[in-house]
């Protein structure tokens, strides 16, 4: 069952995350919130981060300190 975060106006968003490659040809992973779940949704908040939410209500995830 995919992460599912509820922001202060009771919408629901998924965490998914996907491999991207930079400029330079290194890989690096990110991460995002969704209102649908689609290919890369997480089950759990990776390990070092932690799910904060923006002045406008959007959920983004953080590194924990």
């Amino acid at each position: 069952m995919p992460y599912t975060y509820e922001n202060s106006k009771k919408n629901k968003y998924i965490l998914h995350s996907r491999q991207t490659t930079l400029k330079n040809g290194a890989k690096q992973t990110i991460y995002f919130f969704a209102k649908e779940a689609k290919e890369g949704a997480l089950d759990a908040v990776p390990a070092g981060y932690e799910v904060s939410e923006s002045k406008n209500g959007l959920p983004v995830l953080k590194k924990s300190k």
